[in-house]
């Protein structure tokens, strides 16, 4: 019951907070595309230190290393929460964002680990899906026991507690879908243009991912705790490809932007990734469910013409928040959707997935195939 009564009041809270927010800030927005860069840690925080490594180091090199290829184009503008090694609360992160209305929040980390686990993730937020992403974040959260006046800027969250981490949801829900791009198209530079190994795009409860109202994502950019990742990533060749892939895939995102519709990206499954999709077939058809293909999500809205989704028809779309959802065909039979799929992949929507409806309504697919076969 104090659980319940916790959510509620922090449900209640978040939502006065972004009304708040979103009144102060959307009059002063700027014409160009601003992107918040965060290195991770800083000052008498050194974040993790494997194998004698400095994470706030290394994060804040490839963090000034992104920065200075995006002040390159002359439509974006770079915000650096910190360009220095001095320690910043997680609160004034997030404000920082805030306050510039920006378009993109970018935190970059290194990992640490017990054993010889490597490789890259990046998250965007959401309730832990194992207990592994709940570790990472809780070990990131717990920063906020290095300010001295936490209880004051955190009250009732708890790093240490699953639940606490429910709340923090509600707030980036609406962003979910860009920073689900954002990340993807990220751990795909990682894996295709650098060779490293990607542990995929993942969920998990960050507060600096919480608190901030534009798409946003936290970068993992390998273990120190492995050697030989700990070396690359101490090294200026390693910290200067990492930038360099980071740096091409805010590029990528902005141009889905300009284009008016981006290309929406589904992780792999096989990552423990937020958009589940199954290739059990239980049966054709489910009565009341409506399959569609989601092709593209977008903060700009265009005509449904077959002209502007490469010739796919029919297309629909949805509003949810500030971001418009699109939409290729409908029917009621899962195999169809599936065709549906393969052709939207064919025209190059190549992050395509299928979304069951029911009553109008998103419901999990998963849940539509398992509860057919009960």
């Amino acid at each position: 019951m104090k659980t319940n009564s916790y959510i509620c009041f922090l449900f209640y809270s978040l939502l006065l907070t972004i009304s708040s927010v979103n009144s102060s800030f959307s009059q002063n927005k700027s014409d160009k595309f601003v992107v918040v860069l965060d290195a991770g840690h800083g000052g008498h925080d050194p974040g993790n230190l494997g194998n004698g490594y400095k994470e706030k180091n290394i994060a804040l090199n490839i963090v000034l290393e992104v920065g200075k290829e995006l002040e390159k184009n002359k439509d974006i503008t770079v915000i650096y929460t910190r360009k220095t090694d001095v320690f910043l609360k997680l609160h004034e992160r997030a404000a920082i964002a805030n306050k510039a209305d920006a378009d993109l929040f970018v935190s970059v980390h290194c990992n640490a680990f017990s054993n010889s686990a490597h490789g890259t993730e990046t998250y965007v937020l959401g309730l832990h899906v194992n207990e592994q992403n709940f570790n990472v974040a809780k070990k990131e959260n717990e920063v906020i026991f290095l300010e001295d006046d936490y209880e004051k800027h955190y009250e009732g969250f708890d790093p240490n507690s699953p639940e606490s981490l429910i709340g923090l949801t509600l707030m980036q829900e609406e962003y979910l879908d860009q920073s689900i791009q954002l990340a993807s198209l990220i751990e795909t530079n990682f894996t295709g243009k650098l060779k490293r190994k990607s542990r995929g795009v993942k969920q998990a409860g960050f507060w600096v991912l919480h608190n901030t109202y534009m798409p946003s994502v936290l970068i993992e950019t390998g273990f120190l705790t492995y050697k030989p990742e700990g070396l690359y990533l101490n090294s200026n060749k390693g910290q200067d490809e990492m930038a360099s892939a980071i740096k091409e895939a805010i590029f990528h995102y902005k141009d889905n932007l300009d284009q008016n519709v981006g290309g929406f990206f589904q992780p792999n499954k096989s990552n423990e990734t937020i958009a589940n999709t199954t290739e059990t077939v239980v049966k054709d058809n489910y009565e009341g469910v409506i399959f569609k293909v989601q092709i593209a999500a977008s903060s700009r809205r265009i005509m449904t013409k077959p002209y502007n989704f490469k010739g796919l028809d029919p297309i629909s779309n949805e509003k949810v928040g500030e971001l418009y959802k699109y939409y290729y065909g409908a029917t009621s039979d899962y195999n169809a959707a599936k065709r549906f799929k393969d052709e939207a992949d064919a025209k190059g929507y190549d992050g395509c997935f299928i979304v069951a409806f029911k009553n109008e309504e998103i419901v999990p697919l998963t849940e539509v195939i398992k509860s057919s076969a009960n």
